[in-house]
């Protein structure tokens, strides 16, 4: 059965379109900026991907889910560091790590509800952002340059912007698809059942906390990869990556495409991202016409209208920007 032709479907369509087609773009405009902060974005919709599987499916909020981009990240700094430039070790390791914490972090802060599951997972955050200060030999507080990048002999150059834009947009699609057939199994009909009366779920058998918590090490272990990326794009990892505010822009990214819904963290992180590269230049164009004088310095206030922006999304496009498109489909 084919998916009707609406409003919705055919914006999804047009973004995946400009995504596909942007390094092109780039190529014939000489324009590699644009390349490089799509490939942010990529990344980060990637990570926002999979905090949305837990955050929007499942009803877990999680002020700690960057910790995983920068556990990913520092496994590839710090294995670069000491010599080891195979992505073939790295990626693994990475992922595996993220896994291992995840496992940990979830199988504590699940035990926890509401208010409590959010403050124990800020809590591991910031204890995880101060381990990773600590570590003076991989460069504390100033953080660890990465000389060079992944290796994959001939498979793969991570060197070239193109082919690792491409890599980063092949993982992001095949985070989408995972997390779209892991919520339309029995899995996450559990996962979604759960969010709704836990109690009941597990009243008539089934063992939430065990689905929930492979429900969590599943989404840090691809925000883990989403770290090894992003560490091989920076070709730099510090502390910052770990630090709760980091989770609180990726559910903002969440929020703004809107909870549940399957491409929604992707259109969160463009809308984003795209808005704080552009408010700036905007202000100060607008405060150029008004007062010259101030136009540099106005462009540095950028969050005060970004601020209401978001104001406006959460009063009214309940849905975020997915939300918002299907209630203009329906009229």
């Amino acid at each position: 059965m084919t998916a009707p032709l609406n409003l919705r479907s055919i914006f999804i369509a047009g973004v995946l379109t400009v995504l596909a087609l942007l390094p092109v773009y780039a190529a014939l405009t000489g324009n590699y900026f644009l390349l490089t902060l799509f490939t942010r974005i990529v990344i980060l919709a990637m990570a926002a991907t999979s905090l949305n599987l837990i955050l929007g499916y499942g009803g877990m909020v999680s002020f700690g889910h960057a910790v995983y981009l920068g556990i990913g990240g520092y496994v590839v700094g710090i294995l670069a560091k000491e010599g080891i430039l195979s992505g073939f070790v790295q990626w693994p390791v990475a992922v595996a790590v993220s896994a291992l914490i995840a496992l940990g972090l979830g199988a504590l802060s699940l035990r926890t509800r509401g208010v409590y599951f959010i403050m124990i997972t800020l809590a591991f955050a910031q204890m995880f952002y101060y381990i990773a200060i600590g570590l003076d030999r991989y460069g504390g507080d100033d953080g660890l340059t990465i000389y060079k990048r992944s290796q994959f002999g001939d498979l793969v150059n991570l060197s070239s912007k193109t082919q690792f834009y491409y890599l980063c947009f092949a993982f992001l699609l095949g985070t989408i698809y995972l997390v779209w057939r892991l919520v339309n199994s029995r899995f996450g009909m559990v996962i979604r059942g759960s969010r709704s009366n836990d109690r009941r779920m597990h009243a008539i058998g089934f063992p939430t906390f065990r689905y929930k918590l492979i429900c969590f090490v599943i989404a840090g272990t691809l925000c883990g990869l989403a770290g090894a990326l992003l560490a091989n794009h920076t070709d730099f990892i510090s502390p910052a990556v770990m630090h709760w505010t980091r989770s609180g822009d990726l559910i903002v990214m969440v929020v703004l495409g809107g909870m549940g819904s399957l491409f929604g963290p992707l259109i969160g992180a463009v809308a984003l991202l795209v808005l704080e590269e552009t408010l700036p230049v905007l202000i100060s164009a607008v405060a150029g016409l008004i007062l010259p004088s101030a136009a540099t310095q106005a462009g540095e206030y950028w969050q005060i209208v970004l601020g209401p922006l978001f104001l406006l999304v959460v009063l009214f496009a309940r849905g975020g920007i997915d939300g918002l498109l299907a209630k203009v489909q329906r009229g």
